[in-house]
């Protein structure tokens, strides 16, 4: 578990330092206006379906039924494997020609704005990515049980890649406008989802897996692997449902010179609570709370998601406890001194990465607020990951997806009543308390079933965890204080950036290893 962890965070991390330099990019050509906007909305097709099958319910549904078909029959596992490569291809390649007519009438007879019609153009090209990174998934499924963790881990790189080469050629290099730039970088998304297929074949061949199309979809297994698909789709991506409307209530609720400054609703004239630029705010906000989730959290989910299933495989309980206890501590371990890191330095991390080119330093203060009532929830978030996989490794998908729903509409409610008081930190903190919420139930229903040893040595590490964050958090709070007379200009705010990241996650080693943290060996590959 922890060797997975490691291999798959360190990937993972490099990704997602490509991630950030994505976001710069388009903070640079893009800033977070109307056209960043437009952007957003429509990458959320492709981004979701990664969320939702590269993070989410395809492999989280394939893992556990081929790990176990995988230890009874190896060359039928090989059948279900590249049936449902299959099966997904075929289905969502019927999916997509539906989505292009649905998307042709809507831009031809519909009067919408300028802008709802450029959003309509850029779903439309990168439509077909969502084939492509499900297949990704499915490979990605294989691979893991198969203990490969590094080319899966590394598709992401391969699209953030792709993105950033053709934002700076399109805009440096060849100075193209940025409403025509975007159109060269959705085409670029299509060739990323190519290039990210491309780069599993060589270690699935070496893991002994060969893809052919197959069409078993009668078997036991297959089956099984639907059934379970269904409610994980909505269980196990609550969080990326929550953020999806989170944008669109941003979208819709936002005024601008096309929608004007007041909307009318039966009969009332109301203003509009936002403006154009909020879905940029949520976005760039996302991206930076999304970094410790993706580096850490998914890394972690993902590296016992196969142990868990192994352990539900031969009934092992105790084990299985013992792993869901262990990473529901790791997760807490992580998180905690990432909220914190988030709340001390979030308008100083705003500025220095994304303040340059289009966007402005009322961008930054907006998303820095934004982005301060996200990190509140990185211990939720955290845990839902864990959470969700511990009930799927045991075939269970509907409680993780009633729990799910649930949340679904608690958020749209808090959403479309928090968002006239708060901004977009309202939307923010609509999503962070229905991931807690989440959390509560699926924990509790655990602690239900299996009783006290789910959690056996919790508390130590609980303790021990917040005693190091806390001094963390001083020592962080103390050095920007000594710093705060250094003027406001991107080198001085990498510097206060560098000097803070430094000394917190120094001093929270530190204390880690003074107080025997346990946790600390997720880190270091050691035990302590």
């Amino acid at each position: 578990m922890v060797r997975g962890f490691r291999q798959i965070a360190l990937i993972t991390a490099l990704s997602r330092v490509l991630g950030l330099v994505r976001d710069m990019a388009y903070s640079q050509f893009f800033g977070a206006k109307e056209l960043m906007d437009a952007w957003a909305i429509a990458f959320m097709i492709p981004n979701l379906a990664r969320r939702l099958f590269g993070e989410g319910a395809a492999s989280a549904s394939f893992i556990p039924v081929y790990s176990e078909e995988l230890k009874n029959d190896p060359k039928n596992s090989n059948i279900l494997a590249s049936t449902v490569v299959t099966v997904i291809i075929a289905l969502l390649a019927a999916l997509v020609v539906l989505g292009w007519l649905v998307m042709w009438t809507w831009y031809s007879f519909s009067d919408k704005a300028a802008e709802s019609k450029l959003i309509i153009s850029l779903s439309s090209i990168m439509l077909p990515y969502t084939i492509m990174v499900c297949v990704v998934a499915i490979l990605a499924g294989v691979l893991n049980v198969h203990k490969h963790f590094a080319a899966p881990a590394a598709a992401p790189i391969v699209l953030n890649t792709f993105i950033i080469t053709t934002i700076l050629l399109t805009g440096w290099a060849l100075d193209v406008p940025p409403a025509q730039q975007v159109f060269a970088v959705a085409l670029a998304v299509l060739f990323a989802g190519i290039a990210q297929i491309l780069i599993q074949i060589a270690p699935l061949r070496a893991s002994g897996v060969s893809i052919r199309p197959a069409w078993a979809v009668q078997s036991q297994a297959f089956k099984k692997i639907l059934i379970l698909m269904g409610p994980m789709i909505i269980g196990m991506t609550v969080t990326q449902i929550n953020t999806l409307s989170d944008n669109l209530i941003a979208w819709f609720f936002s005024g601008s010179d096309d929608k004007g400054q007041t909307f009318e609703l039966f009969g009332n004239v109301i203003r509009y609570p936002l403006w154009r630029g909020s879905v940029s705010y949520l976005y760039y906000s996302q991206r930076l709370y999304q970094l410790p989730l993706g580096v850490f959290g998914i890394s972690l989910a993902t590296a016992i998601f196969p142990v868990m299933s192994a352990n539900a495989a031969k009934k092992d309980y105790t084990s299985l406890c013992h792993t869901i206890g262990r990473g529901l501590k790791g997760a807490l371990f992580i998180a905690l001194p990432a909220t914190v890191g988030l709340l001390l330095v979030s308008g100083t991390l705003v500025a220095a990465v994304f303040e340059h080119g289009r966007f402005e330093s009322n961008d930054t203060a907006m998303t820095s607020r934004t982005l301060w009532f996200y990190a509140i929830g990185l211990c939720g978030f955290f845990s839902q990951q864990i959470l969700t996989r511990a009930f799927y490794s045991m075939q269970d998908s509907k409680t993780p997806m009633k729990s799910a729903l649930a949340a679904v509409a608690v958020n749209v409610v808090l959403n479309l009543t928090l968002i006239w008081y708060m901004g977009t930190a309202g939307l923010a903190l609509s999503t962070v308390l229905c991931s807690y919420l989440q959390v509560f139930v699926l924990a509790g229903l655990l602690y239900a079933k299996f009783g006290k040893i789910l959690f056996a040595g919790f508390i130590p590490v609980c303790v021990k965890t917040i005693a190091g964050t806390a001094v963390m958090a001083v020592l962080g709070y103390l050095t920007l204080l000594g710093l705060e007379t250094l003027p406001q200009t991107v080198l001085c705010n990498v510097i206060r950036l560098t000097a803070v990241v430094s000394i917190c996650a120094g001093s929270y080693y530190l204390i880690a290893k003074l107080l025997g943290n346990e946790m600390l060996g997720l880190l270091t590959g050691r035990k302590t």
